[in-house]
């Protein structure tokens, strides 16, 4: 099947076409800013039938809105424009919609989210640990002091050297503390016992209404005083303790 209009996966693994792909397929003369509300009033709702996309756009480089739309929308703004070329806009999503059915791609799709829930149990499972073994780090005369009351960003840490966050979690990166998964910085075995990090949740609302997690990686009072002796060693000392 030849491809008229580009057709996407949203998260749920459902086709989707942009609106203003579909607005210029259709041939529409009006502006795509005035046309799409319209459409809008055929008893569409918003996050469930199209979701907002903001992007940048190539000519003027200001953010501009376009529209995920859903198969079902896009068929029947199409009839709605009542000749030749809606009627070929929406037969090419029937056909799309009969391939995205078929018990091949049925399948694959199956596999894909069967693959993508293992890859996201793996990633919970190395948090969790985490924050377990942040939980009972070793007791010694530097945890009754510090007591892990004060957590630090690694930023805060980073500054202290005159550098940016993310070049101080590349240098521990290089220095075999920590290691990069799924935006979070996660410890090496062999430092996550050690008291030096407290994972932190924090929630996320996403443009299109639903929600999510994310973990960030706090230091505390003893792993600030770690990354000092380890850095130190290589030769890397703050700010205030240069010439």
């Amino acid at each position: 099947m030849q491809e008229l209009i580009p057709i996407q996966l949203n998260q749920n693994q459902e086709p989707v076409v942009s609106g203003r792909e579909l607005h210029y397929k259709l041939g529409i003369k009006t502006k795509f800013k005035d046309w799409f509300p319209r459409m809008c009033e055929y008893g569409f709702t918003e996050n469930q039938d199209y979701t907002p996309l903001i992007f940048e756009h190539p000519q003027n480089k200001q953010p501009t809105t376009d529209y995920a739309i859903k198969l079902d929308m896009a068929k029947e703004i199409s009839m709605l424009q009542r000749n030749e070329q809606g009627k070929k806009v929406r037969q090419y999503f029937i056909e799309v919609e009969k391939e995205y059915n078929s018990p091949e791609k049925i399948m694959a799709r199956a596999l894909r989210i069967a693959e993508n829930t293992i890859n996201n149990l793996t990633l919970e499972n190395k948090r969790q640990k985490q924050q377990l073994l942040e939980l009972k780090p070793k007791a010694d005369y530097t945890d009754l002091i510090l007591n892990n009351k004060s957590l630090v960003t690694i930023t805060q840490i980073a500054k202290d050297y005159g550098m940016s966050g993310n070049k101080m979690n590349d240098l521990l990166h290089r220095l075999g503390v920590q290691y990069k998964q799924s935006e979070q910085w996660l410890l090496y075995s062999k430092h996550q016992r050690s008291g030096y990090t407290h994972s932190e949740t924090v929630s996320i609302k996403h443009k299109d209404g639903k929600a999510s997690v994310k973990m960030n990686t706090k230091w505390t009072q003893k792993g600030r005083l770690f990354i000092y002796d380890l850095l130190k060693q290589n030769g890397i000392l703050p700010l205030i303790e240069k010439d």
